[in-house]
């Protein structure tokens, strides 16, 4: 047996049944292999049909001695068979047809034609001395004719189409059985050797390709076509050596395997005991033949009964071509080798425990393999992981492996469970078809929270919550709280087994308390606005913005009113809902607006000024007081001129702030002279005031009003600055006067222009137009009467006498119409006379 890491070619079998039977008194002498029977031939010149198994289905007694040769055509009808007595029998095995020949030498060959079942092709060779061809002529008589002779006993014949190979004492040599000419001799290369104890092996692996085992020597050799030109007196085929090497052993058979060789050798070794050399087990090999030499793809070294007596003549090689079947034949024994197969394969593989290459050959395969399952390789893979210590390896094999076998998914829980491996499979139980019994994902269960709880939590968030009993694992998780009961991961945990259980008002507590980011999540999810009515103080102090968020969106559910009310006691959380809700609508929490006014005093000050602008709802006298009392100037101020007491706010401005720049802007806001005039008043006296009145007043008030009342002594700052600056400004007005003034001019005579040339235009006039004053039409229906009318800029037209006659001494004349209808007066453009 071979123990090394290649996987062997062929797997062997003793051929059994009829064959022990009769090699127990017999030897075998030679076999024929045909498809669908074998015949062996015996020492005692027995001849045996045989099954594929072995079993005997027919007996010959053809001689007393050894069968030599059986041949068979490629139909299994017709049998030639002959023995060393010299007889040669030829006869039909489903039919009467027989032949009978005795010749005074031994008989070593016989062939019969591949089609001898065709009346035509009723030939076959005998081989002895000489090589003999018998054709079946007129009235059924056989003629025999000499092919060869002259160079010792004929040995061995292989007939292929119609070409005819055998090997004598010098070289073998092929037959055209067309052109009856012998187109080779292939001289055989080592002459020591006896041609008797070391017999030539000849088989074709096609009809132009021969094989030629001799010795240690093979050859295969290809027959061609000679081209017409090199004809002459030359037969029309030849043969090439193509291939050619030497062999370690002397060689007792050869076979084709697809472009590879399969060679029996005869093995001879030095005895480690006597020291004498002594027969050795014949070997099988499979070569890859190359032009020069070989390549040995597989040896194998066969234990066949009685082979320590056996020469190399003793052994054959025989084929089936169809099936890859090989059968070496010894006087003792007949061994079978077959090609593996994928079942073989596997069976290498799992000998060798590379479970995972047998589990994907088997899957690669599983429509041709018949001896294993997927599923038991699979299970022994499993099992080998396991016993190497491989449990996550194992666990996430299972997954391929046991499919949706609920019943082999439990068996493997429990092993693990035995060897203490729970948490190895846990992550790769099935969740969703199949589903395993409750009892199994309570059991994983149970044996992180007593370990792990972390794995625990993991597990609780990825598996459904229908796969296991929630109360039973609730119940569990409360047990291990009494322990523990600060623990935030049981805690998380025990909050989504409530939610599983549609517990929520439960897991809503857990998570207020952990405060755990995914409240908020939980209670849009679930709809628990119910339940958070009263616990609107927690989600502010944990997530104020988001709390707020979640309620003004769903105003529906929570009201604003059970909002403020829940946060009375703390103004601050109550500040932040009411200042969001004014952001999002400046009316829904009109009636909270003077509660507002506290707030936004007390907490968010820089806030207040633009909450008292943008609000329509707010109590001026309230915020004006609370504004008061708290000093609060610029939202004083802005009150004060809301509420129309402009000079209030303006006084505050300078007394309090003191700030002429924004009292400037105040009163250009106001654009009140009064307003102006108080301010000037109140800076008369103050130096840096009048400097500020100088420099922004200029486009509001006359500047010369506030210079015309500076004290005379008074020491202003930066007065020439200021006063240059005034003048620059007046000069700057009058420049942008005079340059509007210039646009202007331009821009009316542009007008005037184009006003002048539209009018200048003439105007159509036809019988469709008609008097303005008496309705008919303007030119006359008899254009030979003289006629007069008038046509004014605005379109109108009159006949002349029906104008009323002008008061005034102007001759121009106006449109009637158009000036009763105050549009502007318009002088006639044109007066036709005819």
């Amino acid at each position: 047996e071979d123990e090394s890491e290649e996987e062997p070619k062929l797997k062997y079998e003793r051929l059994s049944n009829g064959v022990t039977e009769i090699l127990q008194k017999d030897a075998a002498s030679c076999m024929t292999v045909h498809e669908k029977f074998l015949a062996l031939g015996t020492h005692y010149g027995k001849v045996y049909l045989l099954d594929v198994q072995g079993n005997i289905t027919q007996k010959f007694d053809v001689s007393p001695v050894k069968i030599n040769q059986i041949s068979l055509d490629e139909s299994g009808e017709h049998m030639g068979v002959c023995s060393e007595d010299g007889k040669v029998q030829v006869f039909g095995l489903y039919s009467a047809e027989e032949f009978h020949e005795t010749f005074d030498c031994p008989i070593k060959i016989v062939a019969v034609h591949p089609q001898f079942v065709r009346s035509h092709f009723k030939q076959f060779v005998t081989g002895g001395k000489k090589l003999l061809l018998y054709e079946r002529g007129w009235m059924n008589r056989w003629k025999p004719s000499v092919l060869h002779e002259g160079e010792g006993n004929i040995r061995n014949v292989k007939w292929r189409g119609h070409l005819i190979a055998w090997a004598n004492n010098m070289g073998v040599k092929i037959l055209d059985m067309i052109s009856k000419q012998r187109i080779t001799n292939v001289p055989r290369d080592d002459i020591s050797l006896r041609p008797d104890m070391y017999p030539c092996s000849l088989c074709w692996k096609d009809n132009l390709t021969l094989i030629i085992g001799w010795g240690n020597s093979v050859k295969i050799c290809s027959v061609k076509e000679r081209h017409a030109s090199e004809m002459r007196d030359l037969p029309n085929r030849y043969v090439e050596i193509v291939f050619q090497f030497e062999t370690e052993f002397h060689i007792s058979g050869l076979a084709p395997l697809c472009d590879q060789l399969v060679v029996l050798s005869y093995v001879k070794e030095i005895s480690e005991k006597t020291e004498v050399e002594c027969c050795a087990r014949p070997r099988l090999d499979i070569v890859q033949p190359l032009p020069e030499s070989c390549e040995e793809i597989s040896s194998d070294a066969l234990t066949v009964r009685g082979f320590q007596e056996n020469e190399c003549r003793d052994y054959h090689l025989e084929y089936s071509e169809g099936e890859s079947l090989f059968y070496i034949i010894s006087p003792r024994d007949v061994v079978v080798a077959k090609e593996r197969d994928q079942d073989d394969h596997i069976d290498w593989l799992l000998e060798k425990k590379k479970y995972e290459e047998a589990l994907m050959a088997a899957e690669i395969s599983q429509k041709t393999i018949k001896k294993h399952k997927i599923l038991d390789i699979g299970l022994a893979y499993i099992n080998h992981l396991v016993e190497k210590g491989e449990y996550d390896l194992a666990a996430r094999k299972c997954q391929k492996i046991l499919g949706k076998n609920t019943d082999l998914w439990e068996f493997e829980v429990y092993k693990f469970k035995e060897i203490g491996q729970l948490k190895a499979i846990s992550r790769y139980l099935p969740r969703r078809d199949p589903v395993l019994k409750p009892l199994i994902y309570e059991m994983v269960l149970h044996e992180f929270l007593e370990s792990d709880y972390e794995g625990f939590a993991t597990l609780i968030k990825e598996w459904p919550g229908d796969l296991y009993n929630n109360t039973i694992i609730v119940q569990a998780v409360v047990d291990h709280l009494k322990k523990d009961p600060q623990n935030r991961t049981l805690l998380r945990t025990l909050a989504e087994l409530y939610t599983y259980d549609q517990r929520y008002g439960r897991a809503l507590e857990i998570y207020l308390t952990l405060r755990h980011k995914d409240v908020f999540q939980l209670i849009h999810k679930h709809n628990l606005f119910s339940s958070i009515r009263d616990k609107i103080v927690l989600l502010m102090d944990f997530d104020a913005e988001k709390a707020v968020d979640m309620l003004l969106d769903n105003e529906d559910k929570i009201s604003i009113d059970r909002v403020v009310e829940e946060l009375e006691n703390r103004p601050e959380l109550q500040h932040v809902y009411l200042h969001k809700l004014f952001k999002r609508d400046h009316h829904k929490g009109q009636r909270y607006h003077e509660k507002q006014i506290s707030l936004y005093a007390e907490y968010d000050r820089p806030n207040l000024l633009p909450f008292l602008r943008d609000s329509t709802h707010c109590p001026l006298e309230k915020a004006l007081e609370i504004c008061q009392q708290r000093n609060f100037v610029e939202e004083t101020v802005y009150l004060l001129s809301r509420m129309g007491n402009s000079r209030s706010a303006l006084k505050m401005i300078m007394e309090e702030l003191h700030d002429v720049d924004k009292a400037i802007e105040f009163a250009k806001e106001q654009d009140d002279g009064e307003l102006w005039e108080d301010l000037i008043l109140y800076s008369i006296d103050k130096p840096p005031f009048i400097t500020g009145l100088l420099n922004n007043i200029g486009t509001h008030v006359d500047p010369i009003l506030l210079i015309h009342r500076i004290k005379e002594g008074m020491e202003i700052p930066n007065l020439r600055d200021s006063l240059v600056k005034i003048l620059q400004d007046y000069n700057l007005q009058i420049l942008l006067r005079e340059g509007c003034k210039k646009i202007l001019v331009a821009d009316s005579l542009s007008l005037l222009k184009k006003m002048h040339r539209t009018q200048m235009k003439g105007v159509l006039v036809d019988e469709e137009n008609i008097c303005e004053s008496c309705l008919s039409p303007v030119l006359p229906s008899d254009a030979s009467k003289s006629f007069s009318v008038v046509v004014f800029h605005c379109r109108h037209m009159f006949h002349k006498e029906c104008l009323p006659v002008s008061n005034t001494v102007s001759p121009v004349q106006f449109c009637n119409i158009c000036s009763a209808k105050h549009r502007g007066p318009g002088s006639a453009i044109l007066e036709m006379k005819k």
